[in-house]
């Protein structure tokens, strides 16, 4: 396996998460990405440390959202991230998801024009122009990133990724972004239908399809007893299937267990004892589906399907509380 990278969340320790990094650049690992999801942690703290203990890894956001950070302070936090790294910033960007956007204000209307207005300006901030954009969603007059450091008209390389699920949403990540931030939770199948909307936007706007990186995160819950690894990836599946049921649509799920697990859960937060009840609707023919669980084996073999059906990078969730063992597994080392 060329390329693999590691994905963290709110599971461990910041103060962990450091070693985890820097264990991972040393067995060959390409990136972390770091979520801001749920109301538990932002992603920039976390990787402006990891920048500091690290030399070689890149540091992504898997992802923010494009409504809550002002268009001229997320470029001015990519700015400094990129500094800070030495180059290593990637800035993953997603739509965020509901109810957690409508309980903090977010009206998330016209997803598609608010994200389209939103990477079009930070591109041309990163481009070191001068910009201008009166928009529905973004409005700026005249602004330019200050560099304080380095050549202000030497152009920001940092890469922007877009971490979409639905199919338009990927057809304008075709169109304008430089990679597809491939959602988890989702099936090699999906991964199929959604490279070839992938294509049509890329075809569109005249883009090398190729150059188009797709990145995927993927749930890794691995053990060297396969019953416990699926019974530990079983409530990160029921949790997403009940609070974010257009992930689980997309891959097939049956509607009418989506609707089981969200009445048993009993919305977001879940309910006391929701999730207990949630996770025992969940078979382990479902988690073998959507994420790779088992096995050191049964773990490689489905990252492989995941490859094979699009995915240009797994980004490695550990369920797992060994997550060395899971490094070493993928390590550059031992592929």
């Amino acid at each position: 396996m060329h390329r693999v990278a590691l994905y963290l969340q709110d599971k461990h320790q910041v103060r962990e998460e450091l070693g985890l990094v820097q264990y991972a650049e040393k067995k060959g690992f390409e990136a972390i990405w770091h979520a801001e999801s749920r109301l538990a942690r932002d992603a920039i703290t976390p990787l402006a440390a990891m920048a500091v203990v690290t030399d070689r890894i890149k540091l992504g956001t898997g992802v923010i959202n494009n409504w809550t950070r002002n268009v001229g302070l997320c470029a001015t936090t990519f700015l400094t991230l990129d500094e800070l790294s030495k180059g290593r910033a990637l800035l993953g960007i997603g739509a965020w998801w509901d109810p957690l956007a409508w309980k903090v204000g977010i009206d998330r209307k016209k997803p598609l024009k608010a994200m389209r207005e939103y990477v079009t300006v930070l591109q041309k901030l990163f481009k070191m122009e001068n910009v201008t954009f009166e928009g529905e969603f973004v409005k700026v007059r005249d602004i330019r990133l200050d560099v304080v450091y380095g050549d202000p008209s030497t152009p920001r390389t940092i890469p922007i990724f877009i971490g979409a699920t639905g199919w338009e949403m990927i057809e304008l990540t075709g169109e304008i972004a430089d990679g597809l931030l491939l959602n988890y939770l989702v099936s090699p199948q999906y991964n199929k239908i959604a490279i070839e909307h992938l294509r049509e936007g890329a075809t569109r706007s005249e883009r090398e399809f190729k150059n188009i990186d797709r990145p995927q995160l993927i749930v890794c819950s691995l053990d060297k007893d396969a019953d416990r690894a699926l019974d530990d990836a079983r409530p990160l599946v029921a949790q997403y299937l009940g609070q974010q049921p257009h992930i689980a649509k997309a891959s097939g799920v049956k509607e009418s267990l989506i609707e089981e697990v969200k009445t048993a859960l009993g919305g977001w937060p879940a309910k006391p004892g929701g999730l207990e009840k949630a996770k025992q609707l969940i078979d382990d023919k479902l988690v073998r589906l959507i994420t790779a669980s088992g096995t050191a084996d049964d773990c490689v073999k489905k990252v492989h399907e995941y490859n094979e059906a699009g995915c240009t990078c797994p980004i490695l969730y550990p369920l797992g509380d060994d997550v060395r063992a899971m490094i070493d597994v993928f390590s550059s080392d031992a592929t």
